[in-house]
């Protein structure tokens, strides 16, 4: 797996990222939706960079424009509840993209630790298709591996996939690169160093989707 850190270079994204982890700017839920969003956005915008493109010719009012636009069929999915803001952002960049979602849990089990749980996928066919998954933040890298695996024990393998993830940690990392091939890319904006107890990513920023919509019982 091919990792590229956007982080490592001086950019607003990295300012962004700064205020995300604020927790006085936190408060703003709105705030905090629109910054995720934002980085959705740079992210849909390099990832764009990397896919096929066709030149087309352009009419314009004084005459005809040559351009390079990307010719991917893209799917942009989502773990929910806290990737929705980034995949919309994503979405943006990908106008005749469709949405795939899954919904996942953690809980706890007595025998394996901190389980996750797959609830919900709705996906169209991703054969032939560059799939881009959002998933905001990548602690164990557990839920991710298991969405990965729902959406293509449901609808097949994608041509290409592209793991958009801002906040990770070195272990969930780790463990992706030992799981996925050499032709996935993970993108991130930062990979901070250690998980707490409840595989919480430190210093990260907290839940991620309480942040955004709310705490939840």
């Amino acid at each position: 797996m091919k990792v590229i850190n956007l982080g490592e270079h001086s950019s607003s994204l990295n300012s962004i990222i700064a205020r995300m982890r604020d927790r006085e700017i936190q408060k703003d839920r709105a705030k905090f939706r629109d910054n995720l969003y934002r980085v959705g956005q740079i992210f849909g915008y390099e990832v764009s960079k990397t896919l096929d493109h066709n030149r087309i010719s352009v009419n314009t009012p004084l005459g005809e424009a040559i351009v390079d636009v990307p010719t991917d069929k893209v799917v942009v999915a989502t773990i929910l509840r806290a990737g929705l803001p980034l995949q919309q952002g994503v979405l943006s960049c990908f106008e005749n993209a469709d949405s795939a979602f899954i919904a996942a849990y953690r809980a706890y089990d007595e025998h394996q630790g901190i389980k996750v749980f797959t609830s919900y996928c709705a996906t169209p066919h991703l054969e032939d298709r560059t799939v881009i998954m959002a998933d905001t933040m990548l602690a164990t890298g557990t839920s991710l591996l298991d969405g990965i695996k729902v959406l293509t024990e449901k609808r097949g393998e994608p041509s290409g996939l592209h793991l958009v993830c801002p906040i990770s940690s070195a272990n969930a990392v780790e463990t992706l690169q030992k799981e996925l091939s050499d032709d996935v890319t993970l993108w991130v904006a930062t990979i901070d160093p250690q998980l707490n107890s409840k595989s919480y990513i430190v210093p990260g920023l907290g839940d991620a989707g309480d942040l955004c919509f709310g705490e939840k019982l």
